[in-house]
């Protein structure tokens, strides 16, 4: 499962809005990739179609979307949103990661 901290689920909602999605109807497709200095990095997309390998996880009233393979790597994360003159943006706090780059975009197991 993957949480959503206020902050976040504030910024996704609001992002939602601009790209003509609904929080309360479509969702957050968050998953992995190769690629990034640390060798995985993530992808965040707003999404409205369900796939036969997705998980679908509801935190704060966001509905979030994991294909199966992503998932394991994903297990236990919290979508963080760090705004403001040195924020970051949304931020992946995962308790898998062994190690992660400076950026915080990409990590490894």
């Amino acid at each position: 499962m993957i949480k959503v901290s206020a902050n976040a689920k504030s910024k996704l909602e609001q992002l939602m809005a601009e790209e003509g999605f609904n929080i309360a109807n479509d969702f957050v497709r968050v998953g992995v990739k190769s690629g990034g200095c640390s060798g995985l990095s993530y992808d965040l997309k707003f999404d409205n179609a369900i796939g036969e390998n997705d998980k679908l996880f509801e935190d704060e009233q966001v509905k979030i979307a994991i294909d199966k393979k992503s998932f394991l790597y994903l297990v236990g994360t919290t979508l963080e949103y760090s705004g403001g003159l040195n924020g970051k943006g949304f931020v992946f706090n995962n308790p898998n990661a062994n190690r992660t780059c400076g950026c915080g975009e990409s990590f490894s197991l």
